[in-house]
């Protein structure tokens, strides 16, 4: 670590150094007449190792492309898992299936199905003997054959017994039965070992997460479901990129038709990479699939602004806020911009600036120590 210190040490000299000894050759006439603004000839600028390029227009509103992976939104996918405890008999759905409501999903050999059933269709037959006896003690209790304390006896218990049906019942419906099977159960006293786990709404098969003869205990997942009509792209963005993106702002992807809508900037930064998450949604028509990567460009401009690519090698940086030396007449002018995107070869500015002007890509450090006025007296 410190060698590499020395070194970058010693190149900073070096540059220093040369930008120096061009400012003695060159001589006085290069001190700077304005706060940003370096004179200089064109022979001078030839010996300093000026170049210059002219700005390219970038596509417009739009970032640079990023790369983004494609991932399915957290609030449209869930689990279905086993409502009772039992063994898989069988499935009826592989990964990737498109489902619809009430499709079958998985079925379940359960013996405490059986015993639900059972729980219910006594607590029925309880429900029904308790209001036989409500009624026959009302009858008695009008003809003053029974004293009142028994008539309010047989009320509570018609009462209780109708809240454990309603218990029972309700089980039932969590197991995976519907009103018109709990009917038929009702009716036909038909008791089945067999359960049926179907979707709750129309979906598609993302992981099947048992197999056929596993014993399941209640709760244990069984299928993970996801609704693709949107998905989401989540964008790494560089931190010094991050203040050109606004939520709301629009997404395009690559080779995809449908734009997107940026709905997140993250507040928190990857230690690591030292980048920005960045969440649009984007409408799928069937042409994005989850867990693909894709590129992607963020619009960042509004209308009548202009965005700019020149070589990283242009950008000039103050702390926060970054420049570029534009060509004047008899020099340079240091122009601020507003950093838009950035790779490792290019960035995308804006700022008063356009493609007919000259933008100096080398001897920068030099045109820096001008302005510094380095070497004046």
């Amino acid at each position: 670590m410190k060698l590499a210190q020395a070194i970058r040490g010693l190149c900073s000299w070096r540059r220093l150094a040369r930008a120096s000894l061009a400012l003695v050759l060159i001589g006085p006439a290069t001190i700077a007449l304005a706060e940003d603004e370096v004179k200089v000839s064109p022979a001078q600028a030839q010996t300093l190792g000026v170049r210059v390029v002219h700005p390219v227009s970038s596509r417009t509103d739009q970032t640079l492309p990023y790369p983004a992976q494609i991932v399915i939104p957290t609030p449209q996918l869930w689990v279905v898992s086993a409502p009772v405890a039992g063994m898989v008999n069988g499935l009826s759905v592989a990964r990737g299936d498109r489902v619809n409501s009430g499709q079958p999903l998985v079925t379940l050999e359960s013996p405490s199905f059986v015993s639900l059933q059972r729980d219910y269709l006594h607590a029925f037959a309880q429900d029904a003997l308790a209001a036989q006896q409500l009624k026959r003690n009302t009858d008695l209790f009008e003809g003053k054959a029974v004293p009142q304390r028994v008539l309010e006896t047989s009320q509570t218990e018609a009462r209780q017994a109708s809240i454990v049906v309603a218990e029972r019942r309700q089980m039932l419906r969590l197991s995976g039965l519907s009103d018109a099977a709990i009917s038929r159960l009702t009716s036909e006293t038909a008791i089945t070992a067999t359960v049926s786990v179907t979707a709750p709404q129309q979906a598609t098969v993302v992981e099947i997460m048992v197999s056929p003869g596993q014993r399941v205990e209640q709760a244990a997942p069984l299928v993970k479901l996801a609704r693709l009509s949107t998905l989401w792209a989540e964008i790494a963005i560089p931190a010094s990129s991050i203040r050109a993106i606004r939520p709301g702002a629009r997404v395009e992807i690559d080779g995809y038709a449908s734009p997107g809508q940026v709905i997140l900037v993250s507040e928190t930064t990857d230690a690591a990479t030292q980048t920005i998450l960045v969440r649009a949604e984007v409408p799928n028509t069937g042409e994005l699939r989850p867990g693909q990567t894709a590129a992607v460009r963020i619009s960042f401009l509004s209308s009548g602004e202009s965005a700019w690519e020149v070589p990283y090698s242009a950008l000039v940086r103050r702390g926060d806020k970054a420049s570029i030396f534009v060509a004047i007449e008899g020099g340079f002018r240091l122009a601020p911009v507003t950093l838009l995107a950035e790779d490792q070869d290019h960035v995308v500015v804006s700022g008063a600036i356009t493609d007919k002007d000259e933008v100096a890509v080398s001897g920068i450090t030099a045109l820096r120590g001008i302005l510094l006025r380095l070497g004046a007296e």
